[in-house]
């Protein structure tokens, strides 16, 4: 999580979605990064709204205002899945060794997911609060032209950023039944980023 006081800007950190490439040409920039723990550098919006708004509201900054990357899902699930194959987590419960993306898929999509395929939810990563606590600008990770005008417009020049911890290519075939499964199971992360326009060119 970035948060850009003077510019009234948070940037939340949605997992998958590229936000360790802006949070290291950004972070030095920033009036705070929030890197570490994982459970603070990618808090959800109902976490952001526990914890950080009160203080934020409490100090200036009740006008400060929210944005997010979202990832097409079957993208963004098929980088989480890349993302567990790596060898640091050989023989541990996260691995995605030896499963192919298929049954990931579907135990992604089970109400209680094993912990490989336990990775949220994009659309409740960033579900509106009661109290009116919400994302103001949405984009989509495929439209980084449209992002980075946003952020040139609200942080002025914007530093290279390069692609960075990108996951190794994988085989990632389905079957038909599973990509219904999982059209039907995550209708709502399909329906955020469906709803987000394209911005760049």
């Amino acid at each position: 999580m970035l948060v850009f006081w003077n510019e009234k800007l948070v940037l939340l950190a949605v997992p998958k979605t590229g936000t360790q490439a802006f949070e290291r040409a950004l972070g030095p920039r920033a009036s705070i990064a929030i890197t570490d723990p994982p459970e603070l550098k990618h808090a959800p919006l109902y976490r952001y709204n526990r914890f950080f708004r009160p203080m934020f509201d409490k100090t200036g900054g009740a006008d400060l205002e929210l944005a997010a990357v979202i990832r097409e899902p079957f993208s963004w699930l098929g980088s989480w899945y890349r993302y567990r194959q790596r060898l640091a987590l050989d023989g541990l419960p996260v691995s995605t060794r030896g499963i192919t993306y298929d049954a990931f898929l579907r135990a992604s999509c089970r109400a209680a997911p094993p912990a490989f395929a336990n990775v949220g939810s994009q659309a409740k990563f960033t579900e509106p609060r009661p109290n009116g606590t919400r994302v103001a600008h949405f984009f989509r990770y495929e439209d980084q032209d449209g992002y980075r005008a946003f952020l040139a417009e609200r942080l002025g020049a914007l530093p290279d950023i390069p692609r960075i911890n990108v996951s190794p290519a994988r085989d990632l075939s389905i079957a038909p039944e599973t990509e219904a499964l999982v059209r039907r199971v995550r209708a709502a992360d399909f329906a955020l980023w469906a709803s987000i326009p394209v911005r760049g060119t």
